[in-house]
């Protein structure tokens, strides 16, 4: 088993000491960067296709699995107070509706990013892909789950799984992408 390693924000930042004020702007960052992902959507019936996974798994990833999760733990408190940050709607009876489970999947899989990510496994492009893969498919499963309560289980994976298979493997793909780059540069510019 991998120990935990500083997460990219904290090498970014060169410190892995706790500082409540850092942390409370980055979930603030986060939680701003989660609603306006919600915004980039493509309407599909009942769950839209939005960015939102991503950036979620790129959270976890960069935050580690405590403050990736607290982050989502935010956004989804400022979903339920009303707020508008969701993809469309808000409040704890918008949170009950087809999406539900997608967004209880968030924080599962910022949560499972993070921790794989501390141990280093975020790094090279095949360990990202592996990653956010294994992030997806967590966050995927809640979702499911919850819509085929809702609408059964075949029509919950015609609707709310199989329209996004082509969008998670691009993400997949992104995030892969970004995630060594981003660790490369910040070893760069640290050394620099």
């Amino acid at each position: 088993m991998r120990v935990a390693t500083a997460t990219l924000i904290q090498q970014a930042l060169g410190s892995r000491e706790r500082n409540i004020l850092r942390d409370g702007m980055l979930v603030l960052v986060g939680t701003m960067l989660l609603a306006l992902s919600a915004k980039i959507q493509i309407p599909f019936h009942p769950v839209p296709m939005t960015m939102q996974s991503l950036v979620v798994m790129m959270i976890g990833a960069a935050y580690g699995w405590k403050l990736g999760g607290l982050t989502i733990l935010a956004y989804l408190a400022e979903g339920a107070l009303g707020l508008p940050v969701f993809a469309s709607g808000a409040g704890l009876a918008y949170m009950m509706g087809p999406t539900g489970g997608y967004l209880v999947g968030f924080l599962l899989a910022a949560m499972a990013t993070g921790y794989l990510a501390e141990r280093g496994y975020t790094h090279s492009v095949v360990g990202a892909l592996a990653v956010l893969s294994l992030g997806h498919v967590i966050n995927f499963a809640p979702g499911y789950a919850w819509l085929a309560t809702l609408i059964g289980p075949e029509l919950a994976f015609a609707k709310g799984v199989a329209p996004f298979g082509y969008a998670t493997l691009l993400k997949v793909g992104l995030g892969a992408a970004l995630l060594p780059a981003s660790w490369w540069a910040v070893r760069s510019w640290r050394k620099g």
